[in-house]
């Protein structure tokens, strides 16, 4: 038997695909980074470029689409007034914050000390090594604040 296929089952996958490209390379990033310094640890600059593009080309509006397609999804059966809901909707508002005062401009910093150490033909530098400890803890809190909210969403507690 056929089930009828809503506007909200449609909005909830667009929801979920958002939630997947938004996130779901950040949670490669520790391998991808591991891996490119390995292979390529004289050309740090590009693999701060490469989060750079992500950021700008397919995190940030990932994360549009799940809190515009979040909206609607709520507004429709739920209540913005759910715990699970506004806890939700808070996490994603300290993320978009993180992205964009924090993440990005260490990306952009890391990017200026790596161009700097590539041309002073020296390895990763005490500035770079502080930056990128920096943008590694910033970056494992936005982790955890994603695995929290996949949880509430999931879990619902209180609905």
């Amino acid at each position: 038997m056929l089930t009828a296929i809503v506007f909200f089952d449609v909005v909830l996958t667009i929801h979920i695909l958002a939630v997947v490209l938004a996130f779901g390379v950040v949670f490669a990033y520790p391998l991808l980074d591991t891996q490119l310094k390995r292979a390529h640890p004289d050309d740090l600059p590009a693999l701060h470029r490469l989060h750079l593009t992500l950021a700008r080309g397919l995190i940030t509006p990932a994360m549009t689409v799940v809190l515009l397609a979040g909206l609607y999804l709520a507004l429709d059966r739920y209540s913005l007034g759910d715990p699970w809901i506004s806890a939700t909707f808070a996490i994603l508002i300290v993320l978009f914050a993180l992205v964009g005062a924090v993440l990005t401009p260490l990306d952009k910093r890391l990017l200026e000390i790596a161009l700097r150490d590539q041309r002073a033909g020296t390895g990763p530098s005490d500035d770079y090594r502080a930056a990128e400890g920096r943008a590694a803890l910033f970056g494992s809190i936005a982790l955890l604040l994603v695995i929290v909210s996949i949880f509430l969403m999931t879990a619902k507690p209180g609905a």
